[in-house]
């Protein structure tokens, strides 16, 4: 009858995974796309099959299951992120697109919900990773510049990369992606060129 206990113990620690699992899928996807304020757990818990009394046992709280979601969240970002080398615009456009085609909408409504205390940090972040981003993946081409005007050049890349750029291509001006993509490009050219 000892024998059996081992088995029992993991079958529930099994379980008890694959519950935690289904729980951080679905805050994912919601986070993916819907503003965190407009989540709710019963939405959390419906999709992932289990109560909201389930979800607050595994996690503890909607705080921190957020916060491990958009840890979740980010590290799909940068895989994303790293599918181009540094120095190819090309690619480094195409993860852009291929990330605010996914999320632009969402990181749009939430920086327009940035004063909310739950949503500054995430803006905050984003912005962040942007910036790096810009850094990493245009590298050989802003290893030219130095000082005052490598801080200039590289603040005009991040508004020319910026999901801003990509809403008014793609949502206010209606263009298709290709074409979008081929314009965003053109930005980045024109102030590499720039000495």
């Amino acid at each position: 009858m000892n024998s059996s206990r081992p088995y029992t113990m993991g079958v529930r620690a099994e379980r008890a995974e694959r519950t935690r699992r289904a729980i951080l899928a679905a805050a994912v996807t919601q986070l993916k796309g819907r503003l965190r304020s407009d989540i709710r757990l019963d939405d959390i818990a419906a999709q992932a099959g289990v109560t909201v009394q389930t979800v607050l046992r595994v996690f503890g709280s909607k705080a921190r299951l957020f916060q491990v979601a958009l840890d979740e969240v980010i590290t799909e970002m940068r895989l994303t992120f790293e599918q181009a080398e540094p120095g190819d615009v090309v690619a480094a456009v195409r993860t852009w697109f291929d990330h605010y085609e996914e999320f632009g909408d969402v990181v749009i409504a939430n920086l327009a919900d940035e004063h909310d205390r739950a949503v500054a940090p995430v803006v905050r972040i984003g912005r962040e990773r942007h910036r790096e981003r810009v850094e990493t993946v245009l590298a050989p081409q802003l290893a030219r510049f130095t000082g005052a005007r490598r801080d200039q050049v590289i603040d005009a890349l991040v508004c020319a990369c910026d999901v801003y750029t990509w809403k008014l291509l793609r949502r206010d001006m209606r263009r298709p992606r290709e074409e979008a993509e081929v314009i965003m490009r053109m930005m980045i050219s024109s102030i590499l060129e720039v000495e």
